[in-house]
């Protein structure tokens, strides 16, 4: 570390500018963000700098002097001649200020780090002027993996940090604010209902403590590109004490999560249940009633056939915080990694999605007429096994059987396969294709466009070469 990182509270501090152009407004709105008012000084200040700062600055059109800089804590110098930077930055220094020169770091003697900013909660980053663009992109990364609301978070628990400490003990303070900021009163913050937020945490805090119950948040995977996963699902994963997967979710995917963090596979497959529903429920709950944080992490999307709406409703009737974050299901994951719009103004106005995949082993309950009568896009999710039921059904209630299809398995993934063929030989295509993990099917005049093998014919083949 080469120099020490500090939180200054200026608005005590005499803080001067010396410069009147760009950079100089660039430092000083950091100033005025940090509750100051400037003073900034120079024979020449530019008309947007004036502009800008009039109200929340100190300006004065002159060549600075010593007395000038008398009492300052902090002078940033942001001149362009090189001569004059380098005089008043040692002015500046003999009068007992710290000093920050634009773009001279070897005159610096603090730095202005980039920062991100969240009211209470502030975030700086600084490679000591090495490699700026790094910085950058640092920055981005971290904007983009922090809560929007994480600082209204951070005023929350400001709030009621005396309450705390008047109720609790110091040993039991930790736990607290640990269980805190990782269970359910936090995540009402964090989704924006700070008002359900106090009433859980003033009857928290006003009864004996004797720790919290978790959270349960039911997280969607996405089809399984790492890339794919939403930024709140990464930093739930991330911050996950246990999770309970299936098997649609990637082995990537898995990676981005804690590294002491609980992993549970209960993964189902037709007719080879690995973990009863009603078991994974059960175990979501006492996990939760433990304290834990845990992540119910599924395929695709939790409420898109991933039975997520039960297990909602499970937590919910055990009086456990429940949380849902939404993936991208399979259906659009899949059709843009097969260069396939699901609708398109030439060939299909909307999109259905139905489940191949009915209770138990029978076959799925579907009105097949009004489907059939649709003409538009019908994407069948765990349809591989029924194909050749559907698309007689569908042939036999008036859908063409040139009618295209496409059959993406592993869709997103690094072994995604894609075949393309007519309705009619849809269960000859499966076959071919040696289709067998999870898959999709496409029906309508969109599938021609995916990416992809084109089989058409392939069971008329097949049944001369028999």
């Amino acid at each position: 570390m080469n120099r020490f990182p500090a939180f200054i509270d200026l608005k005590t501090c005499k803080t001067i500018i010396i410069g009147g152009g760009a950079a100089a407004l660039s430092k000083a709105r950091l100033v005025v963000d940090a509750g100051a008012e400037p003073l900034l000084i120079w024979p020449e200040i530019d008309a947007a700098t004036c502009a800008e700062l009039s109200g929340s600055a100190c300006l004065i059109k002159a060549t600075p002097v010593r007395a000038d800089l008398a009492g300052a804590a902090l002078v940033f110098v942001a001149v362009d001649d090189a001569v004059d930077a380098e005089h008043w930055a040692g002015v500046a220094r003999a009068s007992g200020a710290l000093v920050n020169v634009v773009d001279r770091p070897e005159l610096c003697d603090f730095t202005t780090p980039s920062i991100i900013d969240r009211g209470r909660l502030t975030i700086a980053v600084s490679s000591d002027g090495a490699a700026p663009v790094l910085v950058k992109r640092l920055r981005a990364d971290i904007e983009a993996l922090l809560p929007a609301k994480a600082g209204a978070l951070a005023e929350f628990a400001g709030r009621y940090r005396s309450a705390v400490k008047a109720k609790l003990n110091a040993a039991d303070r930790r736990d607290f604010w640990e269980a805190f900021f990782n269970g359910p009163i936090a995540a009402l913050v964090l989704r924006g209902d700070e008002r359900a937020a106090h009433e859980v945490m003033l009857e928290t805090i006003n009864r004996p403590w004797s720790g919290q119950d978790g959270v349960v948040h039911i997280v969607g995977a996405g089809p399984g590109d790492p890339d794919l996963l939403t930024i709140k699902a990464l930093r739930l994963l991330q911050n996950a004490d246990v999770i309970l997967y299936d098997r649609l979710v990637s082995d990537e995917i898995l990676a981005l999560a804690r590294r002491d963090a609980g992993r549970i596979y209960v993964g189902k497959a037709k007719a080879a249940h690995a973990v009863a529903q009603a078991d994974i429920e059960k175990t979501m709950i006492a996990l939760a009633r433990e304290g834990k944080n845990v992540v119910r992490l599924k395929g695709g999307d939790p409420f898109i056939f991933g039975r997520g709406g039960e297990e909602l409703e499970a937590m919910r009737a055990a009086g456990i915080a429940v949380f849902v974050t939404p993936g991208i299901t399979a259906a659009t994951g899949c059709a843009a990694a097969a260069g396939m719009a699901l609708t398109h103004r030439d060939h299909a106005q909307a999109v259905t999605f139905v489940t191949g995949h009915a209770k138990g082993d029978a076959e799925p309950d579907l009105d097949w007429a009004a489907l059939a009568a649709l003409k538009n896009t019908l994407v069948v999710y765990m349809g591989v096994t029924t194909a050749e039921k559907i698309s007689s059904q569908l042939i036999a209630h008036g859908r063409g059987p040139a009618t295209p299809v496409a059959i993406i398995e592993n869709g997103a993934r690094a072994n995604q396969k894609i075949i393309k063929g007519a309705l009619s030989d849809i269960g000859a295509l499966v076959e071919a294709g040696e289709i067998t993990g999870p898959a999709l099917l496409v029906i309508g005049e969109v599938a021609a466009l995916a990416d992809g093998e084109t089989l058409l014919g392939l069971s008329t083949e097949q049944r001369r070469v028999a």
